[in-house]
């Protein structure tokens, strides 16, 4: 651990983000101001984990939403809002009109793209609050003092006696090791577990409120009893947009109008460090209170922590948790996917667990898009967000739009819900493909329903494959089912690739049946190649095979069944 000098390390200054740069892809590590001016240099965030990028991307977010719902690019206030005595900033009911303040926001929205990098009210607004950024100090950021901890929490656990401790190798979610199960396979050993450098300390301080296990205990005191819940952000199934710069990837998220939820009333931003105090931010989320605004949604926490820091330079980490708000309807939450739960009549983020791991993006593009009105699919807030700029036409019809997905997945146990796997994907379609005019309303013309069925389609070629696969492990006498299993699973991790690379070339211009013809031929393709590797590998007992019901069966008779089967279904001749 890099030894501190315990008074000051201010994000706003400090370099502490790690960015890859657009000219020579060189990785930098830079503070919350140069991030911010230089945002149209750097291609992405570049930090231990794509998890932690997306923590980190939305505290940025945070910052973003709040300076922007308040102040034009020239950092005017907008003529709706007004500042009390107390420098605060409201919505001034006799100037407020829901449409005018939506078109002074997308005003907004507009000129930033046009200029293609954030205006200087971003460092105005960083340079008013750094005393809440400074990473020490009375108001260490992401953190809370030692008399605020004793405060809130029981007299034993109060900090001078020393118990609810989280060590430093459980909060870096690269090791994510508890006192009582060692993590063999981590990229570090022995006592190198709880050694960071400072920068990478706050990085996982931020990461770790996002993607909290449930191993720790202590809690803050609460009149009602509560258990420690999960990180908010471990509880959904991100989706975002990337773009070519990291200045385009915050731009097309940063969402200035909710426009996924009806009638529901425009509030100010109000992310974590614009509380009062700690106290008043946790007597707020002890009432369990759904955010009403994307800033505080994306600064939740769900532990307080204070960090002790010993004579050698060292770090004692405290961790309670605190209560957090249902997730069930939580729509206001724009970065996951739904699936409607019919028994409670709620929608619930569609969580990703290890039995979906293999699962990509594109075969769950219904989660992502709402193919028919008829369906009860409630699109990701981002999408619809996108929709509404493609409709307001700040951004192209012919621009491709990126959807990415990064999921840190729990081991499903639940006393630990310690990270298991991080999974990584995306799809790009272009704007007028996954968002058809208007005038489209033939579903033919629509890309959306014409996707979807040819995903349906190929799933359908899926388990015709799954029924070949199971015929191969009844000839070999295997446990059929897990064995089909894995072969079905790289026969899909062979189709993803290529049905990506399709719906990238996707335009509105195309002829819909030539194109999905052509992912035909290519998914047979695919088939007869995986089929080949097959026979290749067989051996003489798949050549004699077994008797069945229905008659011998042997790996000519599987395979003759199976291109029989694609046949049928892809409607091509044989090739």
């Amino acid at each position: 651990m890099t030894i501190v000098d315990n008074e000051s390390f201010n994000l706003t200054t400090e370099p502490w983000i790690k960015v890859i740069t657009l000219d020579d892809n060189q990785e930098r590590t830079v503070s919350l101001i140069d991030l911010f001016e230089n945002a149209h240099r750097y291609r992405q965030l570049a930090g231990d984990m794509r998890s932690q990028d997306l923590a980190i991307l939305r505290l940025l977010l945070a910052i973003l939403t709040t300076i922007y719902s308040r102040f034009d690019t020239e950092g005017k206030l907008y003529n709706w809002l007004a500042i009390n005595e107390k420098s605060e900033v409201n919505i001034d009911a006799d100037e407020f009109d829901e449409d005018d303040s939506e078109d002074d926001l997308f005003k907004t929205w507009q000129n930033l793209s046009q200029a293609g990098k954030f205006s200087s009210v971003v460092t105005q607004y960083l340079k008013t609050h750094a005393d809440e950024f400074d990473f020490f100090g009375p108001h260490p950021f992401y953190q809370v003092t030692t008399e605020d901890y004793d405060a809130l929490v029981p007299e034993v656990k109060r900090v001078a006696g020393g118990k609810g401790q989280v060590a430093i190798k459980q909060l870096n979610r690269q090791v994510s090791e508890s006192g009582h199960t060692p993590a063999i396979f981590a990229p570090r050993a022995g006592e190198t577990k709880n050694d960071l450098p400072l920068d990478e300390l706050v990085r996982w301080i931020i990461s770790y409120q996002n993607f909290t296990g449930v191993t720790d205990k202590s809690k803050v005191v609460t009149d009602e009893k509560f258990s420690n819940s999960a990180g908010w952000i471990y509880r959904i199934n991100p989706v975002f947009a990337k773009g070519k710069s990291l200045f385009e990837t915050l731009l097309l998220n940063l969402i200035l109008v909710n426009e996924w939820q009806d009638e529901v009333e425009y509030t100010l931003p109000k992310p974590v460090w614009e509380y009062k105090s700690v106290r008043d931010y946790v007597t707020h989320r002890k009432a369990q209170l759904l955010p009403d605004n994307l800033a505080e949604l994306y600064t939740t926490w769900s532990r307080i922590l204070h960090i002790e820091w010993d004579e050698s330079g060292i770090p004692h980490i405290f961790s309670a948790g605190i209560p957090i708000f249902d997730y069930e309807d939580a729509l206001i939450e724009p970065m996951t996917t739904w699936r409607f739960d019919k028994k409670e009549h709620a929608y619930r983020p569609a969580v990703k667990g290890l039995r979906s791991l293999g699962i990509a993006m594109w075969r769950n593009f219904g989660q992502y898009v709402k193919v028919r009105q008829s369906d009860d699919v409630h699109e990701p807030g981002i999408v619809v967000w996108l929709h509404k700029l493609k409709k307001k036409k700040l951004i192209s019809r012919k621009a491709p739009l990126i959807l990415n997905s990064v999921a840190l997945i729990s081991d499903g146990i639940a006393t630990s819900q310690s990270p298991a796997a991080e999974v990584v994907d995306d799809m790009q379609l272009q704007a007028d493909v996954l968002f058809p005019s208007d005038d489209q309303n033939e579903s033919l013309r629509r890309w959306p329903t014409r996707i979807e069925d040819t995903i349906a389609l190929t799933q359908i070629i899926g388990t015709d494959y799954f029924h070949f696969a199971s015929d191969i492990g009844r000839i070999r006498s295997l446990d059929v089912r897990p064995f089909a299993s894995g072969m079905s699973a790289k026969f899909y991790e062979q189709l993803n690739a290529p049905f990506k690379e399709w719906l990238e070339g996707l335009t509105d211009l195309d002829n819909r049946e030539e194109k999905i013809t052509l992912w035909k031929q290519t998914l047979q393709r695919i088939v007869v190649a995986s089929v080949n590797d097959v026979m290749q590998a067989s051996s003489p007992r798949d050549v004699k095979g077994i008797s069945t019901d229905h008659g011998p069966l042997n790996i000519f008779t599987a395979k003759n069944r199976l291109m029989g089967n694609v046949r049928k279904h892809l409607e091509l001749k044989k090739e």
